[in-house]
């Protein structure tokens, strides 16, 4: 069985580049391979990991839709192969983007392929790592429906500790197993102020770590290099790897 990370939080929070920092840490510390699964329909972990992605689960949905089936292979086996192929091999690690479907529509459909052959390919993957959208609509559709470690990003903000909190009482309300659910504080500058540190305390979340605002960020991102490739004196990267000591080991 599969250990599965799943990433949330509210927009603008980082929660996509933390998520990169986590996949890093499993690839060079041997925890391989790990499938990195893309569960936002507005597709980036693959900008923050240097990928090209020319498939997506939404797209062999679409595809599927119009393209009927084929000899001698059921449709559950035509899908799984199509899903396969959406598969972005990289070192240590495969990418499954979910994409979107064409046209307006719900991504309903596409999210349960996702859930489900997550299931399918589990068996190959000792880690699963899921980087949801921003927001509580992956929950809602329960694409995310069996966690290990629920990773709740935040900034310092008042109100993004409270949409944490939130995210973390929806899972619960949806019971979708959460063995641990933890809250990582992003973009800090000057420590966590008390007053921080006390509405986490409120809202019952516990903290696994923060990472400190990091100018090489803002520089890789208006550059369009992928921050997956941060050097190992990056005080992000050095905060993030010191967060997933704790929880991953």
């Amino acid at each position: 069985m599969s250990f599965v990370i799943a990433m949330a939080g509210k927009g603008g929070t980082g929660k996509t580049t933390v998520a990169g920092m986590f996949l890093r840490y499993l690839v060079e510390h041997g925890k391989t391979p790990v499938l990195a699964v893309d569960a936002d329909a507005n597709s980036n972990l693959n900008e923050v990991l240097g990928l090209t992605v020319d498939a997506t689960v939404g797209g062999a949905r679409e595809e599927m839709k119009k393209g009927g089936s084929m000899v001698d292979m059921t449709k559950d086996q035509l899908i799984e192969m199509r899903i396969n192929q959406c598969l972005v091999e990289a070192d240590g690690f495969d990418l499954l983007a979910m994409g979107q479907p064409e046209g307006p529509g719900c991504y309903c459909a596409a999210n349960h392929l996702v859930a489900h052959f997550m299931e399918v390919l589990a068996k190959n993957y000792p880690y699963i790592l899921m980087d949801n959208e921003a927001g509580m609509e992956h929950m809602s559709r329960l694409t995310t429906n069996r966690v290990d470690l629920l990773v709740l990003v935040s900034d310092p903000s008042w109100r993004g500790i409270q949409a944490a909190r939130r995210l973390k009482d929806l899972a619960q309300a949806l019971k979708i197993v959460v063995g641990r659910p933890v809250l990582i504080v992003n973009r800090v500058t000057n420590g966590l102020s008390p007053k921080t540190q006390s509405e986490i305390e409120v809202q019952g979340l516990e903290l696994a770590g923060f990472i400190p605002e990091d100018p090489l960020i803002a520089d890789f991102d208006s550059q369009g290099r992928p921050t997956y490739t941060l050097p190992p004196d990056s005080p992000a990267l050095q905060a993030g790897y010191a967060i997933c000591a704790r929880l991953l080991t």
